[in-house]
């Protein structure tokens, strides 16, 4: 798929949003996308399916182009959705909605296209637009990335003329800057409560910040500055999180929202930052988008599906509706881009040279990037005690790949289910108990170390020292009972051409025409776990080579060797 012009772009956009053009209600306030649950109600996920198409129709619009049957559909639906003597009326929010989150994107589409959302509207429709805005100023919401919500809505209500708080948003704002953590890096609310650092800051809090810079130059100056300083110091850091290949790493909640992961750099494009050359940019966008289209993420129909490389579930958050992945929409900001604009001529540039190790301090990883192009990154569990769910996957593998990806557990009865790649599963009266939480853990130059408890009356301090072509595990394990550990390598896919797997002594290996992993233990047994299917992030089935060691009471070290190649 060619992805130079701003037409090929524009194609891409329409490739994606035209299905859903005869799937509104009919007074186009709802989408209704697909029938899975989620934590808020039916009439909200419709409006969410409605909000998130915007954060790519209206850059697209404001670029110059032009659909007059989107533009007619959301005219009519925003009118609509915001009356209540209308019977797709969205309703009244009240504290913490998942309406606030979506009112972000009216708010943008009312700084960069009032002229198609705003100006057509009668008044008495823009008073009750406003008016339903407006409730955000009157709730409260979670004290993270929603902040910036009420910040976008607000700019956008004052850009149109209409009542808004701006006072309120200068203290969302106030709020937003104490959880700065330096190198361009925030964490999604206060730091000691929420300490893990994942795509919600570029995709976000960065983004986000951006924006403002934009939209907020001219009545906020210093705080402008402020925010494109950091996005400038963010994006030299950011790019580690990127293949040469075009995926982007695999880690932390919410990927369903997929080719967002690149959105920062449209942002910075937009805003005319150049953390990187505008070029290099342009070639992470563009490698990501083209990486996610070779996947499996529509349906029979064209609709986005929950998922991330193909429709799945299990990996889900409770808040991912059938419409959720359109939040990925943000990264089509570049259209905003007018059609003389440098960005649409300049080629793609690769990444470039990165260092083979970094410890990126800010962040709490250690990267490492292999001579056939993939990118490990070492995490020490470090997060929120609250969690959303799942949070021993999505934060708590020893190692996140690019070109394998990682499984999501279907439960912890039997270790197939489990599918624990890239972790150390003891299995203790038939159930599976992996690392959830690091009490401590030390980023290094050259490795991380992190103590941990499975289970009570089991402590394990691990070391993680990346080499060749792949790490060193090292395992301290103090236990109380004896039991059974598997340390497990990466998710190999199966059914697919020159798949092989096989243990013999203290190794096992599992491969295929394209991928490879190899796992060696001292003194253990290699075995091969086939997971259940669905469980892996990247494909539907796997196998998992890993090492079985015998757990006495008492203290035992444990060494492994994780290889893996790339073809």
């Amino acid at each position: 798929m060619e992805l130079q012009t701003r037409q090929d772009f524009a194609a891409l956009l329409r490739r994606m949003l035209d299905p859903l053009k005869p799937l509104y209600s009919p007074q186009k306030a709802l989408l209704q996308l697909g029938d899975t649950g989620v934590s808020y109600p039916p009439r909200t996920i419709g409006m969410e399916g409605f909000s998130r198409p915007l954060w790519g129709l209206a850059p697209y619009w404001m670029g110059g182009g032009v659909d007059e049957d989107f533009a007619a559909i959301y005219r009519k639906g925003l009118a609509a959705g915001s009356d209540p003597q209308n019977p797709e009326y969205w309703g009244d929010p009240g504290d913490y909605d998942q309406l606030f989150v979506e009112m972000a994107a009216i708010g943008c589409a009312l700084l960069e296209v009032p002229q198609i959302v705003w100006d057509p509207l009668t008044g008495e429709q823009k008073k009750n637009l406003a008016r339903w805005l407006d409730t955000i100023n009157h709730h409260e919401l979670p004290h993270c990335n929603w902040l910036f919500f009420r910040v976008l809505v607000n700019l956008g209500l004052d850009a149109v003329g209409m009542p808004c708080d701006l006072e309120r948003m200068y203290h969302d704002l106030d709020e937003v800057d104490s959880w700065y953590v330096g190198s361009g890096w925030y964490t999604d609310g206060t730091p000691d409560v929420k300490p893990q650092r994942d795509y919600y800051i570029p995709w976000a809090i960065q983004y986000y910040g951006v924006l403002y810079s934009v939209f907020a130059a001219g009545r906020d100056p210093a705080r402008a500055e402020k925010f494109r300083k950091r996005a400038l110091e963010f994006g030299k850091e950011f790019a580690f999180w990127f293949d040469e290949n075009g995926a982007a790493l695999p880690y932390g909640r919410s990927l369903g929202y997929r080719f967002g992961q690149c959105a920062f750099y449209s942002a910075c494009v937009f805003a005319g930052l150049e953390p990187l050359p505008l070029d290099v940019m342009k070639g992470i966008i563009v490698r990501n988008l083209q990486w996610w289209c070779q996947r499996p993420i529509f349906d029979r129909d064209g609709v986005l599906t929950i998922g991330y490389c193909y429709p799945q579930l299990y990996m889900s958050e409770k808040y991912n509706s059938p419409g959720s992945p359109y939040w990925g929409m943000k990264t089509f900001l570049v259209l905003a881009l007018p059609e003389g604009h440098p960005f649409w001529s300049v080629p793609a540039a690769p990444l470039p040279p990165l260092p083979a190790l970094y410890a990126m301090k800010s962040a709490d990883l250690l990267f490492q990037r292999l001579p056939d192009g993939q990118v490990n990154a070492y995490a020490p569990a470090e997060v929120e005690c609250s969690e959303h769910g799942q949070f021993s996957e999505k934060y708590g593998k020893f190692v996140y790949n690019t070109r394998f990806g990682f499984s999501a557990s279907r439960s912890n009865v039997q270790l197939e289910q489990a599918a624990p790649d890239s972790m150390l599963a003891f299995v203790i009266d038939g159930y599976v108990f992996i690392r959830r939480h690091s009490e401590s853990f030390q980023l290094w130059g050259d490795r991380l170390i992190s103590k941990w408890s499975p289970f009570a009356g089991i402590t394990v301090v691990t070391e993680l020292i990346p080499q060749g072509k792949g790490h060193i595990r090292r395992h301290t394990v103090q236990s109380s009972i004896a039991c059974t550990a598997y340390d497990c390598g990466f998710a190999v896919p199966k059914f697919c051409a020159g798949f092989a797997a096989a243990a013999d002594g203290e190794t096992a290996r599992a491969q295929n025409a394209a991928l490879s992993c190899t796992v060696t233990g001292q003194g253990g047994t290699g075995c091969i776990v086939d997971a259940w299917p669905n469980t892996s992030l990247y494909t539907p089935n796997t196998v998992i080579p890993a090492v079985r060691y015998a757990i006495p009471a008492g203290t035992v070290t444990l060494t492994t060797c994780v290889e893996s190649e790339c073809r």
